[in-house]
């Protein structure tokens, strides 16, 4: 008898590390830091060009908030329902992940909507002057942000309707539920390393 089969006592084999221990883990943390270095480098941009601007900023004054404010508030109740599918796999319950899944990728897909509607009401272009360049970039940069991770959980919602995620298998739910908790309601994938084994 060998020494793995004397050590093997039939119980069943760890999934993965999980918490601070896992790769993953530290992969997301990497993630969000890399992250909010863009966006405070796009922000700095945007804050030093205003502050170097001789006239008026923005130009034409203040933008309306009319479709800003919806596009956060269904940002911030996709987080909402993301966490409630994170917290209805904990406990064993698919269907409640699934739902959850699918209300947070309906909701950034209404977020996209929202801001291509904002984008087509604006008086101006990415080449009309500074204002335009940045206002573009960095709503540019958040719309591939949301489109990604709605791409992400749309692959979640696959592999969860695949039996992947359980009780004892689900950080790879976590993960994602996590960054989008700490990316202010930012829609936000998480990590896919490795394709998720049998629960």
């Amino acid at each position: 008898m060998s020494e793995a089969e004397a050590l093997y006592r039939g119980e069943a084999l760890p999934v993965g590390s999980k918490g601070r221990l896992s790769s993953g883990w530290w992969g997301m943390i990497t993630l969000i830091a890399t992250e909010a270095a863009l966006f405070a480098y796009l922000l700095f941009s945007y804050f030093y060009v205003a502050s170097q601007n001789g006239g008026a900023w923005p130009p034409g004054g203040p933008p309306k908030l009319d479709l800003a404010i919806p596009g956060t508030v269904v940002l911030m109740l996709g987080s909402v329902t993301m966490w409630w599918g994170e917290k209805g796999i904990r406990a064993g319950r698919r269907i409640q992940l699934l739902v959850g899944l699918g209300a947070s990728v309906l909701l950034g897909l209404a977020f996209v909507i929202l801001e291509g509607i904002e984008w087509s009401k604006k008086g101006f272009t990415p080449k009309t002057d500074a204002y335009g360049s940045l206002y573009f970039t960095v709503t540019g940069f958040h719309l591939t942000h949301v489109l990604v991770g709605a791409l992400m959980l749309i692959m979640l919602f696959v592999w969860t309707l695949l039996g992947y995620f359980g009780v004892r298998r689900h950080s790879t739910i976590s993960r994602p539920s996590a960054c989008r908790a700490l990316g202010s309601g930012r829609m936000r994938g998480g990590e896919l390393n490795a394709v998720p084994g049998p629960r």
